[in-house]
């Protein structure tokens, strides 16, 4: 993990911090400014989606339950992530959440939380939960913000709700899935995760390695950083840590089978 830690100190202007869990020794093996408030930009969505399916597990809500009058954000990639859904005026709850992660759709967003009870009753039920973590209506406001380690905490009841009921957590699960995030050298179903930008930030949330084995849940959040529309060095650096990584997976893999060798 040094390696990691090592390439995000690169960044010599903003702020950093990443935290990295191992499913395998059940602890964080990584942790660097933990407490770091970050604008959460599209990745704010999964905890929206997290609300939602409290709510749903509650009883409040189904997912079949019918969404009406949804649009699909043309500045997005739903329509060509979910084609199919193109005419269609009509999703189930638990589509529409899918699609809304996926392609970090504030449009189906803003239909979702409307259908679930508007925004203010979303973030109180948020903040029920997690007390940094803010949502706003837009994506771009800096107040819709959280802290890393309530990020991961975020995360990791979605990765352990899905091993105990992944009927309630599908639609969640699917959204970090199908999202369209791929980075060189690391195949693409062992990165499933939320990423989120602004002009100086960075975030990504997610889970990296074979999903149902031990995989590595990590949440790296960025801000103050230079124009990255101008300059392009953090965005870079931050893919090579997402490289590095997935070295670390790779190689706690190969620890793994050895151990499992020696044990026979």
């Amino acid at each position: 993990m040094e390696k990691v830690l090592e390439k995000l100190e690169e960044l010599k202007s903003g702020e950093v911090g990443i935290i990295i869990y191992s499913q395998a020794k059940q602890d964080i093996v990584l942790s660097l400014n933990k407490g770091l408030l970050v604008p959460l930009a599209s990745a704010a969505k999964v905890a929206i989606a997290f609300c939602i399916a409290k709510l749903v597990e509650e009883r409040h809500y189904k997912w079949t339950d019918i969404v009406y009058d949804v649009i699909l954000n043309p500045e997005e990639d739903s329509n060509e992530v979910y084609p199919h859904f193109q005419s269609r005026e009509n999703l189930a709850l638990q589509d529409a959440v899918e699609v809304m992660i996926a392609c970090h759709d504030s449009f189906v967003a803003e239909r979702v939380v409307q259908f679930c009870g508007g925004w203010e009753r979303i973030n109180n039920r948020i903040k029920s939960y997690f007390k940094s973590i803010n949502i706003t209506q837009n994506p771009r406001d800096l107040d819709n913000n959280g802290e890393l380690s309530e990020m991961l905490e975020l995360l990791q009841l979605i990765h352990q709700g899905y091993k105990t009921n992944p009927d309630l957590w599908i639609p969640v699960i699917n959204g970090l899935v199908r999202q369209r995030g791929n980075i060189e050298g690391i195949p693409s179903h062992f990165l499933n995760h939320m990423t989120g930008g602004l002009d100086n930030v960075v975030i990504d949330i997610g889970i990296m390695g074979e999903f149902s084995k031990n995989p590595l849940l990590f949440v790296l959040g960025a801000k103050e950083l230079p124009n990255r529309y101008k300059e392009e060095l953090a965005d870079e650096i931050i893919i090579e840590a997402m490289k590095l990584l997935y070295d670390e997976y790779c190689n706690q893999e190969v620890e793994l089978e050895n151990e499992s060798l020696s044990n026979t």
